[in-house]
């Protein structure tokens, strides 16, 4: 997996949970599915990265 990007799926997974638990703290559920979304993206990044990482060997 690359570095960088790597380093942005794990960005994107903690800034959505911080999202998320703001979300629900304030009783706000856009914010809350908005972090949830945002770790999704991350996560779909991370296993795109692995995927390229088991293909190329």
């Amino acid at each position: 997996m690359s570095g960088e990007q790597k380093a942005k799926a794990k960005v994107e997974q903690a800034k959505g949970k911080a999202q998320e638990a703001v979300g629900r703290t304030v009783g706000n559920e856009r914010m809350t599915a908005k972090g949830r979304a945002e770790q999704a993206k991350g996560h779909a990044r991370e296993a795109k990265e692995k995927m390229k990482d088991t293909t190329e060997d």
